[in-house]
């Protein structure tokens, strides 16, 4: 059953378009701006902005892309989240994720690195994808193996995950040692059921998932793959964690791509958060369903990273 606190707290992120005396929930449409979405996301990101104590945040140059890593105190040196953030592919930087991963990377017990890949509409496909490969090279021709590496990300940024994995696949590149997929969003053509039976009880603006694939997709087909995982081959690849809010409009990108997935031989799970919306487990430890889903994945992670290796990230600095 879900918890009161949940409810609650889901019926407030549901209808925060009453705080602002509005009565409907937003549409967005090709004249929405996006500078003014970009700017609602950081500012609204800022009130999670907190960085635990004992996190070092340092901001680097990598593979050509802006970074930023997160180190907690007496996380080991040769474990790595890469951590890819959403936004839809058309928002979203170091700084507004700033304060989740933080936590995140505390609660796993591991160094993050976050970066920004460019952003559409200005940069559609494939930057995202170039930056992501770029990034995640330079860190296997530095000091960490693949296996040294988990992918984690959320909504556009967990289907950016998971086309990451394809990407480099078709690059013949070795595999990271698992991926963790928050709310992924797989299918920019947008057919899943939950596009329809969902929109009204999401997160995001009503029609904003079109609007951003269009900007993001650009020229290119949208079934292509690297856009849109669920329509890859889905052979050989990592240990997938899967976590998808039922009352989201992305609830059937996770779970189709999951179901596909196992098909394929996987080794894949996935979480259906009932009565959850869109990337519920980032709120953890507001109510016990965003802790459980959190706590599912940090022992993911620890599982496919083999228990903490005892030398600290300031050791090896």
């Amino acid at each position: 059953m879900q918890s009161v606190k949940s409810r609650i707290i889901n019926f407030i992120l549901r209808n925060r378009h009453l705080l602002k005396l509005k009565l409907k929930k937003p549409v967005f449409d090709f004249n929405s701006s996006i500078d003014d979405f970009r700017r609602e996301c950081e500012e609204g990101a800022a009130k999670y902005g907190r960085i635990p104590e004992g996190v070092s945040v340092t901001g680097c140059v990598i593979g050509g892309v802006k970074a930023e890593w997160l180190v907690p105190a007496g996380a080991p040196a040769d474990k790595i989240i890469m951590y890819v953030h959403g936004g839809g592919y058309v928002s979203g930087s170091c700084a507004d994720h700033r304060g989740f991963v933080a936590r995140f990377a505390v609660r796993c017990g591991y160094q993050a690195l976050t970066y920004e890949y460019r952003l559409a509409p200005e940069h559609p496909f494939p930057a995202a994808v170039d930056d992501s490969v770029n990034v995640y090279r330079a860190l296997t021709e530095s000091k960490y193996s693949p296996s040294d590496i988990i992918i984690a990300g959320e909504s556009a940024g967990g289907g950016l995950t998971l086309a990451l994995l394809l990407a480099l696949k078709k690059k013949g590149l070795l595999l990271p040692a698992a991926a963790v997929a928050i709310s992924p969003w797989t299918d920019l053509k947008c057919e899943g059921e939950s596009y329809r039976t969902k929109n009204k009880v999401s997160l995001a603006p009503l029609n904003s998932w079109t609007v951003f694939s269009r900007y993001y997709a650009g020229s290119a087909d949208p079934s292509n793959p690297l856009i849109s995982p669920l329509y890859g081959d889905l052979n050989d690849l990592p240990p997938i964690l899967i976590n998808s809010g039922a009352d989201d409009e992305l609830y059937d990108d996770g779970k189709n791509f999951y179901l596909k997935a196992k098909a394929a031989g996987a080794d894949v799970r996935f979480r259906s958060g009932e009565g959850m919306v869109h990337c519920y487990p980032l709120l953890a430890p507001m109510f016990p369903e965003a802790s459980e889903a959190m706590d599912e994945i940090v022992a993911f992670i620890k599982q496919h990273f083999g228990g903490r290796n005892k030398t600290p990230a300031s050791a090896m600095e």
